[in-house]
């Protein structure tokens, strides 16, 4: 909400936010959409969405000429502050924005120059006017941490949350996620809420919202339209390239982050995209095999989100001591990122400069410790039948022979199926089993 100078001002004019207005100051002149104020900041600063697509502040006082250049359309939500839960609940075919922290929830703290959580979801949403033309919309913050503080625990909450907005009659969810865990929550939630009868979408940033350059806008205008298509999966809607063209929407179960900072770092791993939203267009197309429908998916949703997090991910690399793996025994699970095609240090030819860690992965595996085996390359599937390495260690007692999954999944799946069942073989079993599309038959070449 504006206050002060600002607030006097727009009032006298007739001005609201949604409206395109000029502001004169200082011999410069700048025409843009008056942006609703958030929650923190200087209230007398004016945000303006200028045609470019970047949003520029600009301090009002009694001296800054401003005029109306045309009426827009007001956001449809009520102000993020002030709204009760009964003034928030919006008209029916509402899709449920869940806020969940991270870059596209944040701020830049000048003082510290650093990027923090500080915008509730209600906020960010009506920083997009267009968001609300699309559908009606109801917005929480559920919590707000970055996504490297996320846990089991967290993705527990979503599930449950999930559930409950889908019971009040979501029409879909968007849940906007930090980008650096972004692909395990996207992979613990599709073996969560199994079948969802709505679209869920992951939707985060690359830059924070004060940036000229933030994705946010690009990626929360197409994780929108996605809510309301037809494709009911789990999935995680993206840049699909660097600059604002179209996002990708991508399977939560085979989803990573393969860049530190670029816009585009999301890439679907072994699968191809669900489908590609062009942007500002919202036209969605290249929809694949592995998309499901509202129809496909009616009345079979399935809420399990019980998990064990007594689990461990280990990279395997050169040299690595068998002391590492010596130190995991009081886990329930562990899952080895191996070399190549599922290999670990044996040395099976006896060189004398070398060291094998067999013994100790045996170890673990004889006291009923899980141990699964996922491919550091990331792309291509474990095959543990071809070289000596890859034997030993299926002698041994070693799953995840024949597995595409990710680290990230494996990770997770051996959380949630030692979560789900009672007893070390059904949850082998179950680790094995492709419950939510995570292990395929066959990899599409074409991605």
């Amino acid at each position: 909400m504006y206050k002060g100078t600002a607030k006097a001002r727009f009032d006298a004019s007739g001005i609201e936010a949604g409206d395109t207005i000029r502001v004169s100051k200082a011999s410069q002149q700048y025409t843009g959409i008056l942006m609703p104020r958030p929650g923190i900041g200087d209230p007398s600063c004016a945000i303006l969405k200028l045609k470019t697509g970047y949003n520029i502040g600009i301090e009002i006082t009694k001296e800054t000429l401003i005029e109306l250049v045309s009426k827009g359309e007001p956001a449809k939500i009520p102000d993020a502050q002030a709204a009760s839960p009964a003034e928030a609940a919006p008209a029916a075919g509402f899709v449920s924005f869940i806020g969940c922290g991270g870059t596209i929830a944040s701020k830049i703290d000048y003082r510290l120059g650093a990027v923090n959580p500080a915008i509730t979801a209600g906020e960010l949403v009506s920083s997009f006017p267009e968001v609300a033309r699309i559908t009606p919309i109801r917005s929480k913050m559920l919590f707000s941490v970055f996504s490297e503080d996320m846990n089991a625990y967290h993705w527990q909450q979503i599930a449950y949350d999930i559930e409950d907005q889908v019971k009040d009659g979501a029409e879909g969810i968007v849940l906007m996620h930090g980008t650096d865990t972004m692909g395990y929550s996207a992979a613990a939630i599709s073996l969560m809420v199994q079948n969802p009868q709505v679209p869920i979408v992951f939707v985060g940033a690359q830059r924070s919202s004060d940036r000229g350059s933030s994705d946010n806008r690009v990626n929360v205008m197409c994780a929108t339209r996605a809510a309301k298509s037809d494709i009911a999966n789990v999935s995680l809607c993206m840049h699909g390239s660097s600059s604002d063209d179209y996002c990708y929407l991508l399977p939560g179960t085979n989803v990573r982050k393969m860049h530190t900072s670029r816009r585009d770092a999301f890439q679907s791993i072994n699968r191809p995209p669900l489908a590609r939203i062009d942007y500002p267009s919202g036209r969605i197309s290249q929809v694949s095999q592995y998309a499901r429908t509202r129809k496909q998916n009616a009345g079979m949703m399935k809420i399990a989100p019980d998990m064990n997090q007594n689990v461990a991910l280990v990279y395997t690399y050169p040299g690595i001591k068998p002391d590492i793996f010596n130190s995991l025994s009081n886990y329930d699970g562990v899952v080895i990122a191996g070399t190549g095609l599922g290999h670990v240090p044996t040395n099976a030819n006896s060189d004398p400069y070398s060291t094998s860690v067999m013994s100790a992965i045996k170890s673990l595996v004889d006291s009923n410790v899980i141990v699964a085996m996922a491919p550091q390359t990331i792309f291509g599937r474990i095959n543990m039948n071809i070289y000596t390495a890859g034997r030993m260690l299926l002698d041994i007692g070693v799953i995840g022979n024949g597995c595409d999954w990710t680290p990230d999944m494996a990770f997770v799946k051996l959380m949630w199926s030692l979560g789900q069942v009672r007893g070390h073989a059904k949850a082998k079993a179950l680790m094995l089993e492709n419950v939510a599309g995570e292990i395929s038959e066959r990899i599409e070449l074409e991605q």
